[in-house]
Order: C-alpha cells, then sequence, then structure tokens
C-alpha cells in the first residue's frame, strides 16, 4: 500500500492511497479535526473506525450524503470516492468499490435493463422495483433484498446473512436506481442498517429481517406474496441489483421452466432462465399478471431458480 499526503497539514488534508479495489484494506490513520480521504475511481468508501473521540461524521465533500459515527466500528458507506471524515478518532480499515464479480448467469443475451426503463411501458413493475434493495455486506459483499407486506420486514437469502452474526455491519439501499433508461446518474439513495434477523432457514434459503430507521423507508412501498405453486410456461419479471449495479429488471425471455425443481432439498424451487448475476442474490420473482412474488431466487446456473414462496410462507406469516 502507497500512502501519500497530497495536501494539508496534520490536522486537514487529502490522502491518497492505492490498493486493490473491492477489498477490505487495514489503514492507521488517526484523525484530528478534519481529513479527507481519496481512492480514485471506487464507487463507494466505508470506514472502520477503531476509536472515536467523541461525535465523527463521515460525509462527501459536498456534503449531500452524510452520517454519523458514535462509536467503534464500520460507518455507513459514502457513495464517492472521495470520504471527509470530521471529529477525532482512528480508521483502522476502508473497504471499497465492486470490481470484482462472480459468475454471470445470462440465459442468451442479456435482457435485463434498467428499472426506470419501464416507467411508463410497465409502471407497477417499476414501482414494485423501489421495494428492491441493494445489500452491502461486511463492505464488499453483494445481495438483494426486498420488503415484504406493509410493516418493518424485508426478506433475503440465508446464504447472503443467515445468522445475527453474518449480518452485523450490513447496508440496505433504497431507490439506487438509474435517473433515466440507459443512463448513469443515480436517484438519490437513502441507505439504512439491517436492524435485526427475525427468521431464517437455510434449506429454504431465507432470511427476514428489519432495518434501522424504518420511516425513512416506507415511501418506496412493499412487495406482497403470491402463496401458490406457478404453473409451467407462467411469465414472470426480476428486479435486482445484479453485481451490485442499479435496480435493474429481467424480463423478456423470463417464464417458469420447471414447477418442480430442486433446490437445497427436493420439491423447494421452480426454474427459469431469467437473467440475473452475483449480487441477484435475494431477489424477489413476480409473476407478471399478479404483480406478486412466487419466488425468491437464490441460484444461477441457466436454469436458473427461486424458492418458491408457498414453501416458505408458513414458516414465516407470523411475522408478516
Amino acid at each position: 500500500m502507497a500512502l501519500v499526503v497530497l495536501a494539508g497539514t496534520a490536522n486537514a488534508g487529502v490522502l491518497t492511497e492505492t490498493g486493490p479495489d473491492g477489498l477490505v484494506q487495514r489503514i492507521s490513520k488517526v484523525i484530528t479535526g478534519q481529513q479527507t480521504l481519496r481512492y480514485p475511481g471506487a464507487e463507494y468508501v466505508k470506514l472502520h473506525f477503531a476509536r472515536v473521540d467523541g461525535p465523527v461524521t463521515v460525509s462527501t465533500v459536498d456534503g449531500a450524503e452524510s452520517h454519523r459515527v458514535d462509536r467503534p466500528g464500520w460507518a455507513m458507506s459514502i457513495s464517492a470516492d472521495m470520504v471527509v471524515v470530521r471529529g477525532d478518532g482512528v480508521v483502522d480499515r476502508v473497504a471499497r468499490g465492486t470490481r470484482t464479480r462472480k459468475e454471470e448467469s445470462n440465459c442468451g443475451p442479456d435482457e435485463k435493463t434498467d428499472a426506470v426503463c419501464y416507467r411508463t411501458t410497465n409502471p407497477v413493475a417499476y414501482g414494485n422495483a423501489k421495494a428492491v434493495a441493494r445489500m452491502l455486506i461486511k463492505g464488499t459483499e453483494l445481495c438483494t433484498g426486498f420488503r415484504v407486506g406493509p410493516s418493518n420486514r424485508m426478506m433475503t437469502n440465508y446464504h447472503c446473512v443467515g445468522t445475527p452474526e453474518e449480518a452485523a455491519d450490513t447496508e440496505v439501499w433504497f431507490n439506487y436506481q438509474c435517473a433515466e433508461c440507459g443512463g448513469y446518474a443515480v436517484f438519490r439513495t437513502t441507505k439504512v442498517w439491517l436492524s435485526e434477523v427475525l427468521a431464517s432457514d437455510k434449506t429454504l434459503d431465507y432470511t427476514i429481517f428489519s432495518v434501522s430507521n424504518f420511516s425513512s423507508v416506507e415511501k418506496f412501498g412493499y412487495l406482497e406474496l403470491d402463496v401458490r405453486r406457478p404453473a409451467r410456461g407462467e411469465e414472470l419479471y426480476v428486479p435486482q441489483h445484479p453485481g451490485g449495479k442499479p435496480a435493474m429488471i429481467a424480463m423478456g425471455n423470463c417464464a417458469v421452466d420447471e414447477p418442480y425443481y430442486e433446490g437445497y432439498a427436493a420439491d423447494t424451487d421452480i426454474s427459469y432462465y431469467c437473467d440475473t448475476e452475483g449480487g441477484s442474490s435475494g431477489s424477489p420473482v413476480l409473476a407478471r399478471e399478479t404483480h406478486r412474488v412466487v419466488a425468491l431466487h437464490h441460484f444461477g446456473g441457466c436454469p436458473n431458480s427461486g424458492v418458491r414462496m408457498d414453501r416458505i410462507y408458513p414458516q414465516v406469516q407470523h411475522l408478516l
């Protein structure tokens, strides 16, 4: 790791640090007053504090995004390649970037498109995509989750976060969507913490959880469940954050291939050829006719597959 002081004094300045993108990196930086850390090209920067001496804030340079840090641990990420730290403390780790990707599961030509592309052609699907959130786990791991029902309840895969220990330091990003079809600019994102794991099951690969500051994300709406086995050939769509990108929807050639499919156990899943990527785990699979969730996406491989909601619902209905 190279550390170069570009400007400033002991109390203020800009540091540029080089290192692998998409990884957690150990550093040792004493913050006194104000310091700006810069990681050129990073999509986000997330700092871990070994010590905080009184209130500390992390923010973008323009202050448009700002988060308070009251105790040691991971701060909320900043969606920029520069983060301004104000206050006194010690930063011992930094996570940044999302360059590393898992194997894609695009089944033929990639038919995923920006969610906003459906704003006028399929406004219900577009609206449902707003209830789907990007999850940033331990600073670098990516999954998708979604609000289920009107209360503070969300769902993702067990293999993303299954236990309270695994769920610690997990961010949930709402409204991470492109502002224009095919564009680069995104809407202002609302970030909250995963608050509590309420139920989970390894075989059915689901986790139900709540989030902090729920009132800030209620406006993005929620999805309803379709508790039945969908039929072969039934048309589907999958709103998701593939590879951690802004929200996209797989529609196109997206239909039930096999309604009796093996997941972690026999006859738990449906299979389909809807396009997904690493980071899409935990996405809702919706029936195009009802716009309700029929499955929880968890496997790639063409066909891809999701756990049926009629298998999950009996275990979680008391929570919803």
